[in-house]
């Protein structure tokens, strides 16, 4: 099943956002956006609102839609989040294997292994079968609440952006500690499995340094009327 016009819209804007096509202090304006991603303006719109949930677009009455943008502070705090719920999870994933879908995590490590493997490998795939890794993982531990609260760690514009940045061997890193993971989980280690989880979160923190973010700290976006802005529709 392909994607849907939803979701081809809110990846441009995720993407764009990352990538500083639109950076922030920018308006969003859904006519040009819409134009940009080959969808209507409706699927735009429930992008900027579901981008809006994750902090990244604040949308102001009668005015439109802005970027806000992520500092440094931003992606220390995800990336600390991140620690402390997939380290907590690991550990009951580890202690409740018995309910892990360990086929279709291996399915996705071979698929990411193929597509490092080939020249030009897609990012756009390796960094969703990535995120497809860690949530299925944690499936496994019962925890439907964790579950819930993870998809807004795993999954804000950067994390997709830091995949066009990886050098190769960042890759083969991040894919060889998946499978150390489901071997711990499989020798029922929690110790050894969060202690992989810890380094490889960290790894990917640090990759991030390669990208630059955001306006400078107080700066604020400019006026949708003034000229050269660019005032979103919504």
């Amino acid at each position: 099943m392909g994607r849907s016009a939803r979701d081809i819209a809110y990846e441009h804007l995720q993407r764009g956002i990352a990538n500083g096509e639109y950076p922030a202090g920018s308006w969003l304006r859904e006519e040009d956006i819409a134009v940009a991603a080959g969808v209507s303006r409706t699927p735009v719109r429930e992008a900027i609102q579901r981008l809006s949930a994750q902090g990244l677009v604040s949308i102001e009455r009668h005015r439109g839609a802005v970027v806000i943008g992520w500092t440094a502070s931003d992606l220390d705090n995800i990336y600390d989040l991140r620690v402390l719920l997939e380290c907590f999870g690991i550990r009951q994933t580890t202690e409740r294997k018995a309910l892990l879908d360990e086929d279709a995590l291996l399915a996705i490590c071979d698929e990411c292994d193929t597509l490092l493997a080939n020249d030009g490998p897609q990012a756009g795939q390796l960094g969703q079968l990535c995120i497809d890794f860690h949530l299925t993982l944690y499936r496994g531990m019962g925890n439907r609440q964790l579950v819930a609260m993870l998809p807004a760690t795993l999954d804000p514009p950067f994390v997709r952006e830091a995949f066009h940045h990886h050098t190769h061997a960042d890759l083969s890193r991040a894919f060889a500690q998946h499978r150390e993971i489901l071997e711990a989980i499989r020798l029922g280690d929690a110790d050894w499995a969060e202690g992989i989880m810890r380094a490889h979160l960290r790894a990917g923190r640090h990759s991030l340094t390669r990208m630059e973010w955001t306006r400078p700290p107080g700066e604020p976006p400019a006026s949708p009327d003034e000229p050269g802005s660019d005032r979103a529709t919504a």
